[in-house]
């Protein structure tokens, strides 16, 4: 099979595509034929060895497809459904091996390009708005980069749970996109500090609920942001880490930051399932849109990273596997 493969860190050129073997499933595994990928920046971090992997490894996390065969004692799934999953390596590949309690079962009303494009980042918008802080009618709740991929469901998300939601973006037509998923105001953070502004927006209250996932060039400007008694939550550091801060710029306006990853809410399989099915249901209710901004064939998955780390992208990416 075909594979993306990085055999050395450094710019998306590293991203191989060539041969490569996953053998067959074994117990409590399935082979899922992949169809789409999602692509995530931390993928971006992994290859430039940020995040470092075993060398030589395939990329990727987040994928759908039909199974193709399965292995012993798995009684849940069976040849031909379509899933999806989420924090199983070798996603950008023509197939993958894949622990069965790992698996999302696809409604029939979902198609493959959407199953790649929602577990990691609706799964995240999930926890984010209900495990720290959830926002309750009247919340003000700042989102930095909305009208990314995983920004853009939190907009609407927050929407429907009541809060008035104040988005960071980069560009006008950035901003359009926030304002259409439900921000009641944007902010050009090149143009305007973005903590002035949202105190200014907000007649000095400042935000509840601050979600960043830019971190080293907005976290400083987050204490200032913040509501007495805010809560910042982090989850990831597309611009670098944060620097760190002294105890008491927290314990004067009694402000809480909190840390989140992804994997540390999908410790069951029922957690886990719990999350998926959330987001299905607000995608099948309507109140939430998957916004897929390029589909991308599998070979050019340089590309698709050039375009993530360059901020040229509205909404998520996913690769597409087979022509």
């Amino acid at each position: 099979m075909k594979a993306i493969v990085v055999s050395q860190y450094g710019d998306p050129e590293v991203l191989s595509y060539q041969d490569a073997d996953i053998g067959k499933p074994g117990k409590g595994q399935v082979l899922v034929r992949l169809a789409y990928a999602g692509v995530n920046f931390v993928e971006i971090y992994q290859r430039r060895g940020t995040y470092p992997r075993t060398l030589p490894y395939i990329p990727g996390s987040e994928a759908s497809g039909i199974i193709e065969a399965v292995g012993e004692g798995v009684e849940d799934f069976k040849v031909g459904d379509h899933v999806a999953y989420v924090h199983q390596p070798g996603a950008y590949a023509e197939a993958s091996i894949i622990n069965a309690r790992s698996l999302i079962p696809l409604p029939s009303s979902f198609s493959l390009e959407q199953g790649a494009a929602f577990p990691l980042q609706g799964m995240t918008a999930h926890y984010l708005l209900h495990e720290f802080r959830k926002p309750k009618q009247g919340d003000v709740v700042l989102i930095h980069a909305a009208a990314g991929g995983m920004g853009l469901l939190l907009v609407q998300w927050a929407r429907h749970l009541g809060a008035r939601v104040i988005g960071t973006v980069s560009t006008e037509e950035k901003a359009k996109a926030a304002r259409q998923a439900g921000a009641t105001d944007v902010i050009l953070y090149n143009e305007k500090d973005f903590a002035v502004e949202t105190k200014r927006l907000t007649d000095g209250h400042g935000a509840d609920l601050i979600i960043d996932g830019v971190g080293k060039t907005t976290f400083k400007g987050n204490l200032e942001a913040a509501a007495l008694r805010g809560h910042i939550v982090i989850y990831g550091a597309a611009s670098g880490p944060a620097e760190p801060i002294p105890p008491n710029a927290l314990m004067i306006r009694s402000l809480t930051v909190s840390g989140g990853s992804l994997p540390n809410y999908l410790l069951t399989r029922d957690e886990m399932l719990q999350r998926a099915h959330s987001v299905i249901k607000g995608i099948q209710e309507g109140w939430l849109k998957l916004t897929i901004d390029k589909v991308i064939p599998l070979d050019q998955a340089a590309e698709a990273h050039r375009l993530l780390e360059n901020r040229q992208t509205i909404g998520k990416i996913v690769l597409k596997i087979k022509a």
